[in-house]
């Protein structure tokens, strides 16, 4: 259920300086590694380095994005400033596509004439790699399972974690065999990677932003459950979103039977706690609707051209934010 996420509440300055402190070890780890992928010739360390700025220009967005998601709503944003962090997440996700595509075309031109790599400089800078990777890791873990935003730099962190050691593996192949091509290969898995990962996630922000129905949410029960509400006859005109990433929305047209609409107040609140317990959907907007008066051939889902049965039917409005 969308109000049952079972995860530890970190509070939020807490949070920010987990996310300050992984900005400045992948900043000074990006830098070190570009220096030494170039004097050493590898591009597998140069693919770890973009896969690290990457990293790190997530986590300055993620930030920004933590910070300006606690506004309050406003005449601007009247439903705040939550959904930023979903905007986040898939920019994140789209850089590390184009990161993976990247890194694959870079490979596969070196797989063809593979450059001399110097082996411990590799090792040396990855094992380095390897413990920054760890630590951000360790930072934004328990931060992420309640946050797309944060999942998505745990996965950034998580897979650089993975390339770091395949840069190990491969700069101890180079020293003790001399493989050369070893490098580009690593980097075409590297990348290969990335893509499975963000390719794997980054549906859900593009869902949440396309208003889709929360996913762990069983559409066809929902309705069912308001149905089954004693006066109800029917329900029509059905939207069920995500206004933020933990917020579920809904608003529908209720057709209720003449017993129904003489205890629309009753209705209404039986309506409301259903779907807060039930599903946790603490916000629903709902339009009430006399059977006699009620909407012809309306569509389930969405809005359709159907008129009333009476050009003046008469409906009631009951709007809360919980």
């Amino acid at each position: 259920m969308p109000h049952d996420h079972g995860h530890a509440h970190i509070d939020p300055k807490s949070g920010d300086r987990r996310v300050s402190v992984a900005i400045w070890a992948n900043g000074l780890l990006t830098v070190a590694q570009i220096v030494g992928g170039i004097l050493a010739g590898s591009l597998a360390l140069i693919a770890d380095a973009l896969h690290n700025f990457s990293d790190m220009a997530s986590l300055v967005i993620a930030f920004v994005a933590r910070k300006i998601a606690r506004r309050p709503a406003d005449k601007r944003m009247t439903f705040g400033y939550g959904r930023i962090e979903i905007v986040a997440a898939l920019i994140n996700y789209t850089t590390l596509i184009l990161v993976g595509v990247y890194l694959i075309y870079e490979g596969g031109m070196r797989m063809i004439d593979p450059p001399e790599v110097q082996g411990w400089t590799v090792v040396v800078l990855g094992s380095i790699a390897l413990v920054v990777d760890t630590l951000t890791a360790l930072l934004t873990w328990s931060m992420q399972k309640g946050s797309v935003n944060i999942r998505a730099l745990f996965l950034h962190n998580l897979s650089d974690a993975l390339a770091s050691v395949a840069v190990i593996v491969g700069g101890a192949l180079i020293i003790l065999y001399d493989i050369r091509w070893v490098d580009p290969a690593i980097t075409i898995g590297i990348a290969l990677y990335i893509l499975y990962l963000s390719f794997t996630e980054i549906g859900g922000p593009i869902r949440t932003l396309m208003l889709g129905s929360p996913p762990d949410i069983d559409s066809d029960a929902v309705i069912d459950s308001i149905r089954n509400v004693a006066g109800v006859r029917d329900v029509h005109h059905v939207h069920l979103w995500q206004m933020q990433e933990h917020e579920v929305a809904l608003d529908c047209h209720v057709v209720l039977a003449a017993k129904g609409w003489k205890r629309v107040e009753s209705v209404k609140g039986d309506i409301k706690e259903r779907l807060d317990n039930r599903f946790g959907i603490a916000h629903s907007s709902l339009e009430f609707e006399h059977v006699d008066s009620a909407h012809s051939d309306a569509d389930l889902y969405g809005h359709d051209g159907a008129v009333g049965k009476e050009k003046d039917h008469v409906h009631r409005n009951a709007d809360s934010a919980g």
